[in-house]
């Protein structure tokens, strides 16, 4: 079964520029290693109205998205069993099933599927 590598970007309390760069810097050490998918943990902002770090990620995915430098994205918010895109990826890594985030619409992280 492939690994899910879970990256913790909260750590620390960097800046948010720090978490972009550990992020780029994380995801090619994934891709390098034929890591499929990542379970990234950005937080979601002291106000609760979405902080720096997850901005500055999910914008910086979606472009990795478009670029076609990654397969694609699912926000923590949408990691449920009625989402297709959640479903397709429980399908390709039945472990994500085990996920205690799963259906629980935490916007503090991100799953991200890599090329391979």
């Amino acid at each position: 079964m492939p690994h899910i590598r879970e990256l913790n970007l909260e750590l620390g309390r960097p800046s948010a520029d720090e978490a972009l760069r550990r992020l780029t810097a994380d995801l090619e050490a994934c891709r390098l290693m034929h890591t499929p998918a990542v379970k990234l943990i950005h937080g979601y902002g002291s106000s609760g109205r979405g902080g720096r770090i997850r901005t500055v990620c999910r914008k910086y995915l979606e472009q990795a998205r478009q670029a076609g430098q990654i397969v694609r994205y699912i926000p923590g918010e949408r990691f449920s069993i009625f989402d297709e895109e959640t479903r397709q990826m429980l399908n390709a890594f039945p472990q994500l099933r085990r996920d205690p985030d799963l259906d629980r619409e935490n916007r503090g992280v991100t799953f991200v599927f890599l090329r391979h």
